[in-house]
């Protein structure tokens, strides 16, 4: 099992710095494929850990618990299809999403896959792009059925547990006082519409008589200083007031 990290070797490109950091688990018998599609996966953020047979695709799984599997169907020792059908059955792997790559055209062979719970299907040859833009879209739509079922809202970097009233940022916990997390709470709640100062008085602060305007200005400056560069999605719309930006990872 060899391991290859964006980091290390593969410098990610300067616009995917930073935007995942996912491991992907690349799975396949061909030194020339696992190269290539780690090239690509590490070169858009991603930490990527590769195996060349079923066995070791099976135990780097375990290790590693990878955010996502891209599993070749022609392996040694174990084919991709038992491979699959053992992660599914693994209560510790059994959630982790697996785009299958194969060599053959068949349609009994990707009904099979599928059956199996194999998430996406890509047939050989392919185009990287296309395979990185597939392994973005199934850990999106991965990400955001888990945060359902959490009650949870994901904002990219940041994520607000609505249930146990935490804010994290790239799994850290943010420590934010009561208001600062209802205030952040209520832009994301309302992400890509614009809050007006007395909006927000209104809803975080009910509308407490001595509370000033102001008192917003400096609240929003603390919560963007606390998230850092995700600060920056919150934006001052002037005249008006304030809104949390909406971008293609969280719009749903």
């Amino acid at each position: 099992m060899q391991r290859l990290r964006g980091e290390i070797g593969v410098k990610p490109s300067p616009e995917r710095v930073g935007q995942s950091g996912d491991r992907i688990l690349v799975v396949d018998d061909e030194p020339d494929i696992i190269a290539l599609v780690a090239y690509h996966l590490a070169r858009s953020g991603y930490r990527v850990s590769t195996a060349s047979t079923g066995t070791e695709a099976l135990e780097a799984a375990r290790e590693e618990q990878p955010a996502l599997v891209v599993l070749d169907l022609m392996l040694p020792e174990l084919s991709g299809f038992q491979v699959l059908e053992r992660i599914r059955a693994d209560r510790a792997l059994g959630d982790i999403p697996v785009l299958m790559l194969t060599a053959r055209r068949d349609e009994p062979d990707r009904v099979q896959g599928l059956s199996l719970g194999a998430d996406d299907y890509l047939v050989k040859p392919f185009s990287p792009q296309e395979l990185v833009l597939r392994v973005r879209n199934i850990l999106r739509r991965t990400k955001t059925k888990a945060s359902e079922r959490r009650n949870v809202i994901d904002l990219g970097a940041v994520e607000i547990d609505k249930d146990a009233h935490t804010v994290s940022m790239d799994g850290q916990a943010v420590d934010l006082t009561a208001t600062e997390y209802k205030l952040l709470l209520t832009l994301a709640e309302r992400r890509g519409r614009v809050q007006s100062r007395a909006q927000l008085l209104e809803i975080v602060w009910e509308s407490a008589p001595d509370i000033q305007t102001r008192t917003v200005d400096m609240h929003v400056q603390r919560l963007r200083a606390k998230l850092a560069a995700a600060g920056e999605m919150i934006e001052t719309v002037r005249g008006f007031g304030y809104r949390l930006r909406r971008t293609a990872g969280n719009d749903r």
